[in-house]
């Protein structure tokens, strides 16, 4: 089920869904069997990394991506695609991201709950 979201926070999304390619769980399947380099990007707390991801996700919070990302040494032209339990957080990690210089970024709209709708393979703890 969806959370209700502040209308601040919402207007925020908004400007960062407005900024940031968005895919669908079909398209991120796509992606993952079309032998181009992608790597996904978790962007939720840990707790919720923990109780379960894609399948291959490399977990980096929100919370800390700015911070972070440059460690995992990814090329500025890397397919780049974040996901987080809807798609609002990820919007903003990744127009963040995009703002320091990483050229194809995608927020994946319905994030954990597409992934799983989508029956796409998951790591459970």
């Amino acid at each position: 089920m969806a959370k209700k979201h502040s209308p601040r926070f919402l207007a925020a999304s908004e400007v960062a869904r407005s900024a940031v390619t968005e895919c669908s769980a079909a398209e991120l399947r796509a992606m993952m069997s079309d032998g181009q380099p992608l790597v996904v990007l978790d962007v939720r707390e840990r707790e919720e990394f923990d109780a379960g991801h894609l399948e291959g996700a490399v977990h980096l919070g929100k919370g800390v991506i700015e911070r972070d990302i440059e460690k995992h040494n990814f090329p500025d032209d890397l397919r780049l695609v974040l996901y987080c339990g809807g798609g609002y957080r990820s919007a903003m990690a990744g127009k963040s991201i995009q703002d320091m210089g990483w050229t194809n970024v995608l927020s994946l709209w319905g994030g954990w709950r597409a992934i799983q709708a989508e029956g796409l393979p998951l790591r459970h703890p």
